[in-house]
């Protein structure tokens, strides 16, 4: 008797507080429309339409808990995407897309291989872009993923707005689990800001126009800081265990050059006046690798705020580049 009591009084309190949290989220969801209503003129009852039609996706929860930028090493991380698969694809997209990625790389300063790995990385050259639906993707995280529901619920803000502007039906759009968009992977707040038409039709696609994706991605990185002709990352070596000190701080540059003896790090590159610099590790199966890496990388992890996604993107450029420039060798 006494046991079933117990159970009877864990299930009421599950009970219970599954209707608080649902009362919580519904209170929530009430205010965000009243937001939208309020800030940006959207039409209250078209939001609560809206909501009624989003689900919760368990799958979502699950995803955004174990992404593989955390949860893998680097010489595990690294098999996804430099395979001989995704570096020959590459190589055909930048043949293929040669002189929009020339225009790119002109305006923007941003080299052609990189905005060709980008794309590799995120959607394998614009073939994966994502099956869940938006919306269904920034509610389930917006709602019901605390550790960045506010995040979410701003780029929900940005979402509904894009829709507006753009006159897409906020119903139909799919994307990653996250709500990054397209063959670039925009999440909405970037779409609005840096996505652009690149190719003079009056018309922003980053889903089936390359020549749109190409030309966000320059402007993304362009806005962001990136330095024409700049070294990216360099192998170094290190010393003793000072360099520890310095590791595992963040993903911006903080070390001036004088800095690296201090350290014990040794470095054959050359260095701008002032120029700051940040260490990183990459474990390896046998033994790790260290890199020292300059501003045009710190700018690659404002794409993804991984070190592992911007060696990713790193790498696969200078793969695909190799190949390309064997070709064109053998061509002249």
């Amino acid at each position: 008797m006494k046991k079933i009591k117990i159970i009877i009084l864990i299930l009421l309190y599950l009970w219970v507080t599954s209707a608080q949290a649902d009362t919580n989220t519904l209170v929530m969801q009430n205010e965000f429309i009243k937001k939208m209503e309020s800030q940006y003129n959207f039409d209250s009852t078209y939001l609560k339409n809206l909501f009624d039609q989003v689900i919760v996706s368990e799958t979502i929860l699950k995803a955004i808990s174990k992404p593989a930028e955390k949860r893998l090493s680097w010489y595990k991380y690294k098999d996804i995407f430099l395979n001989q698969k995704r570096i020959n694809e590459g190589v055909i997209f930048l043949n293929k897309n040669w002189k929009k990625l020339q225009a790119a790389e002109k305006k923007f300063g941003v080299p052609a291989e990189i905005i060709t790995a980008i794309i590799g990385v995120e959607t394998f050259y614009g073939r994966i872009t994502g099956s869940y639906r938006v919306v269904d993707a920034l509610n389930t995280l917006g709602f019901y993923y605390p550790k960045r529901a506010a995040f979410f619920r701003k780029e929900f803000e940005q979402f509904l707005l894009l829709a507006r502007e753009q006159g897409f039906d906020p119903l139909t759009l799919k994307g990653s689990y996250a709500g990054a968009m397209g063959m670039p992977q925009f999440i909405s707040s970037s779409y609005r800001h840096y996505a652009i038409d690149f190719d003079g039709d009056n018309i922003i696609d980053i889903w089936n126009n390359s020549n749109d994706a190409i030309g966000s991605i320059a402007n993304y990185f362009a806005e962001h800081g990136w330095q024409k002709d700049r070294p990216i990352i360099a192998k170094v070596e290190v010393n003793g265990e000072r360099y520890k000190s310095v590791l595992g701080k963040g993903l911006k540059p903080d070390l001036g050059e004088s800095e690296l003896v201090k350290f014990g790090i040794k470095s054959n590159s050359f260095f701008e006046k002032n120029e700051k610099l940040k260490l990183f590790e990459y474990e390896g199966k046998s033994t790790n690798e260290y890199w020292l890496a300059h501003n045009n990388f710190y700018v690659i992890t404002r794409y993804n705020h991984s070190h592992l996604y911007a060696m990713a993107v790193y790498q696969l450029s200078l793969e695909i580049s190799k190949i390309t420039n064997t070709i064109s060798k053998t061509l002249d």
